[in-house]
């Protein structure tokens, strides 16, 4: 499926599958206006969401391995040096999900699995990442 381009602002997807059995690429979001959309119980393994407004997305209990968010934006800036990000990112899976570079401050982001994610780069300061799954490559990547 593609939704690149797509004004999805404060759309709700649950129990949604965005890839299908034995697909090699998920579906596409690249470029579209996700702001407070919310994704509850999908499949969204491989899904490309680059260069996607993210600010204020939800995602809860959701599989996101393999998912890609390079020049994705959880954040929202006010002005030269001032921004502020927001994002719900709880109970997924995010194994192998490429997050490098992100901005992710103050961000409710517990009970996610960030096995082998690739965080290299990106800015959690100040999230909540408690009772998260981590392996070593999520650091040295």
């Amino acid at each position: 499926c593609d939704f690149s381009h797509c004004q999805l602002q404060d759309a709700s997807f649950e129990d949604c599958s965005f890839i299908e059995s034995g697909a090699v690429e998920g579906c596409h979001f690249s470029y579209a206006d996700l702001r407070d959309a919310s994704f509850k119980a999908c499949r969204l393994s491989l899904a490309n969401f680059s260069g996607a407004n993210c600010f204020g997305i939800e995602f809860r209990e959701c599989d996101l391995k393999g998912a890609n968010f390079s020049r994705a934006r959880f954040y929202n800036q006010v002005s030269h040096k001032m921004y502020f990000c927001s994002a719900y990112i709880s109970g997924c899976n995010l194994a192998y999900t490429n997050l490098s570079g992100q901005c992710l401050e103050k961000c409710e982001l517990f009970e996610n699995n960030w096995s082998n994610a690739n965080l290299s780069g990106a800015s959690l300061m100040g999230s909540d990442l408690s009772r998260g799954t981590f392996s070593r490559d999520c650091w040295q990547q």
